[in-house]
């Protein structure tokens, strides 16, 4: 039967979700937790995480034997095979033919920081910025709502070759002592976020402006090239 599964992870620990030869990722270690109750499958993930991304609400779908019934049985068992830094959160049966990947609507990513010096507990979970300008940065975000070309806010030699998205819904907000970036769209080029994000922070520390930033969307002009650290940013949620 097909199985999807929502899991969040600490993304610090590696070398982002999708599979590599050295096997520190979190779909090694994935598959790994299903080897060890006799389950050989392939993992779908609704999207790769690079090294040192986070995910609250990341999804992946899977064949498993159908004597697999009892999800809640399941989870606990992957639970404990997995190391502490992947937790499965929960289990659902899904249609023969759902792709966790292609039929996905939206994608949510967050990015936090804050203005509080951080300490080493939290400091692979969010990013130090002394001072925030809130009501410059809530301008600033909707910029990216709508269709563009984000050809200058991806990494260069990433293997997309259109570089058109759409930015749904975009918002800067402060939750508690912490400031959010949130983005919705369906898809992403790689390292957009983090470049979008670094865009914003620069005009936050006035380096950069609202004029460049609308420049650099229109291709008029490539003002800034440098990502947010990866530290702060959390796939938060995939919506179909």
């Amino acid at each position: 039967m097909n199985l999807k599964f929502v899991i969040s992870y600490d993304g610090s620990l590696f070398q982002g979700s999708q599979k590599q030869p050295n096997g520190l990722t979190v779909e090694d270690k994935l598959l790994k937790a299903f080897k060890k109750i006799n389950i050989e499958t392939n993992i779908v993930l609704s999207g790769r995480t690079d090294k040192e991304v986070h995910a609250t609400g990341q999804v992946f779908n899977c064949l498993v034997p159908d004597y697999w019934e009892d999800f809640f049985r399941l989870k606990e068992i992957l639970n404990k095979n997995l190391p502490s830094s992947i937790k499965v959160l929960k289990i659902s049966k899904v249609k023969d033919d759902f792709h966790s990947r292609f039929h996905a609507k939206k994608r949510v990513y967050r990015y936090l920081i804050t203005t509080k010096p951080t300490t080493p507990f939290n400091d692979k979970f969010i990013t130090h910025i002394k001072n925030i300008n809130e009501e410059l940065l809530q301008k600033a975000i909707k910029e990216f709502v709508g269709v563009y070309d984000f050809k200058y806010f991806h990494k260069t030699g990433s293997d997309k070759e259109l570089t058109k998205r759409e930015i749904f819904d975009t918002k800067f907000y402060k939750y508690k002592d912490i400031y959010v970036f949130k983005f919705t769209a369906n898809s992403y080029l790689r390292s957009q976020i983090r470049l979008m994000v670094g865009f914003l922070l620069a005009i936050n520390d006035n380096k950069q402006s609202i004029e460049n930033l609308k420049e650099q969307l229109t291709l008029q002009k490539h003002h800034f090239k440098t990502p947010a650290v990866a530290n702060g940013l959390y796939l938060a949620k995939i919506k179909y």
